[in-house]
């Protein structure tokens, strides 16, 4: 228990009375933590700490791994500025030895800087220096750790751009077109295309892949064991989902993702109805915090790969990567999502990355500036490409089959998008199709069985989904469409018992997400039976 005398020796405290001490003693929390522990994590709500014993690293984030910036002695105390500025916590604490700490709560701390000018002033003052010092920081550091040198319309380059995006890796884009003056000097003369500087000095060239950079960045792509309890295949937030909570109650987690983590919902300028999050969240943003979450769980994360095959064996299926790497696992969650619908239009494939593309992730916006962009489809994703990209294009015109948005999107989204002025909305049309000699420069439309061409540069398709289950076992039941049966939707099981909720027709194989049969298509209820998924594998690994 914290003793008031014990406060007196630290500077901040003694500003205090010794009335003040003895109440603030009776009522601040005390911890006591070990060598490697975490005091508080980068991102989480802040709390106030003072150091009485033991020593302490302070680390940051900032454009890569996780850094030391600083150590803390008794006396130090952390957690002010947060507080102040009504943020998350900006940096990490862990213990470098065992080590005792004072914490109070938010109120707890501005009732300590109300009953003290003296105290205070100590605490603006030490706030003050660490600003500048981060400033000072952030200015002979640069957090940029890529470079990407290539067209808008290189589908390697873009596939890039979105991989760095949705892992939250700092870079900057050159379009080597449109700017040759900004391509770096120093570059070697075989490097024509499109490629990449990683840090300033690691230099990646055609054939351009992810992986290759994602390999270069020092992201893991192989699995480090060779059993697993649960593969997740999928990095979607019902995917996520099953790796935070099954890393969480203990499994052994392996989660294979082919791209990058967040899936469709991870390409949403602005989730504004999931719960917890009253001002909105950016897609890739929940999907970089699930992620962050569900590795300090302990989940492994293998991206850039594939999975092949799924084989039963006796102590449970066999995972087969491209790439030849092999897992054996108890259960599986499939959580694949969703393939975006193909347009069916003349000229659709050859200008498809040309100006036409599937989605709209976020880091088109800078090719959509002053330009005008159409979107088909009427969902809410769709909305929300419509009312980010109307901050950069000239012009945003939402082109919908239907008779208007009231049975596809939900209303907040009408109402916004009926607030912006460069957004126009035309229902009952169609594309017929899209022209343009190297890029997309016209689309044909057909509105009221009235055909017209209208100038046209950038083209986003949203309409709808399709599961693409084609390689998975046959014994995996599926709709006419694709999509996995689950649970009552099977016609077989082969055993005794009845299938959980969301399990397959193969025991032990569990489905989550968009790619399940009637499944809800919202992320709220992807993480719901993400979550589930796990809570069924405890008691099918308990049978």
């Amino acid at each position: 228990m914290i003793q008031a005398n014990e406060l007196e020796k630290i500077p901040l405290f003694r500003c205090l009375s010794e009335p003040q001490r003895q109440r603030l003693a009776a009522n601040v929390a005390e911890l006591n933590v070990q060598a490697g522990e975490w005091i508080i994590r980068e991102g989480e709500t802040p709390s106030f700490y003072v150091l009485l014993e033991g020593a302490l690293d302070l680390e940051k984030e900032y454009g890569g791994p996780s850094r030391v910036r600083g150590q803390y002695k008794p006396g130090d105390f952390y957690g002010e500025t947060p507080i102040l500025l009504d943020a998350p916590t900006i940096a990490s604490l862990r213990a470098t030895e065992p080590s005792r700490l004072v914490r109070l709560d938010r109120n707890q701390f501005k009732e300590l800087i109300d009953s003290s000018t003296e105290c205070a002033n100590l605490v603006v003052q030490t706030m003050t220096k660490r600003l500048t010092s981060m400033r000072e920081y952030m200015r002979e550091n640069n957090p940029l750790r890529v470079l990407v040198v290539g067209s808008q319309f290189s589908d390697d380059c873009r596939d890039i751009r979105s991989f760095l995006a949705l892992n939250r890796i700092p870079y900057e884009w050159v379009d080597g077109e449109r700017e040759p003056d900004r391509i770096p000097v120093s570059r070697p003369p075989e490097f024509t295309g499109s490629f990449v500087i990683i840090d300033k000095s690691t230099l990646v060239g055609g054939p351009l892949t992810v992986r290759k950079v994602a390999e270069a960045l020092g992201i893991s792509t192989k699995p480090s064991r060779t059993k697993y309890d649960v593969v997740v295949i999928g990095g979607g937030p019902a995917g996520l989902a099953s790796a935070l909570y099954g890393a969480s109650e203990g499994l052994n987690v392996l989660l294979v993702e082919r791209s990058a983590t967040g899936g469709q919902a991870g390409t949403s300028s602005r989730i504004e109805n999931y719960l917890g999050f009253p001002s909105g969240i950016s897609g890739d943003e929940l999907a970089s915090r699930a992620l962050k979450q569900a590795t300090r769980f302990g989940s492994e994360m293998v991206m850039t790969r594939s999975v092949e095959t799924i084989s039963s064996i006796p102590s449970g299926y066999v995972v087969e990567l491209d790439g030849g790497s092999r897992v054996d696992t108890k259960t599986v969650v499939l959580a694949t999502g969703v393939q975006w619908r193909r347009l069916q239009a003349e000229g659709i494939e050859r200008l498809t990355g040309k100006g036409v593309l599937y989605g709209a992730a976020r880091t088109e916006a800078p090719t959509v500036v002053g330009k005008n962009v159409f979107i088909v489809g009427g969902g809410n994703s769709a909305g929300q490409a419509a009312m980010y990209f109307s901050s950069y294009a000239t012009s945003v015109t939402m082109l919908v089959r239907g008779e208007g948005l009231e049975s596809s999107m939900s209303q907040y989204l009408i109402t916004q998008l009926a607030q912006r002025a460069n957004i126009r909305l035309e229902n009952h049309t169609q594309v017929q199709s899209v022209d343009g000699a190297n890029s997309l420069q016209t689309i044909r439309i057909t509105r009221d069985g009235i055909t017209s061409q209208r100038n046209a540069d950038a083209l986003f398709i949203m309409i709808g989904a399709d599961a693409d289950t084609r390689w998975l076992p046959d014994q995996i039941e599926r709709d006419a469409n694709g999509f996995i049966c689950t649970g009552r939707d099977l016609s077989t099981f082969p055993s005794d018992r009845s299938p959980y909720s969301l399990e397959t027709a193969l025991p032990g194989i569990f489905c989550a997400g968009d790619v399940r049969h009637d499944s809800i298509k919202r992320v709220s209820s992807a993480v719901g039976e993400g979550s589930m998924a796990i809570a069924f594998i405890h008691q099918f690994l308990a049978c």
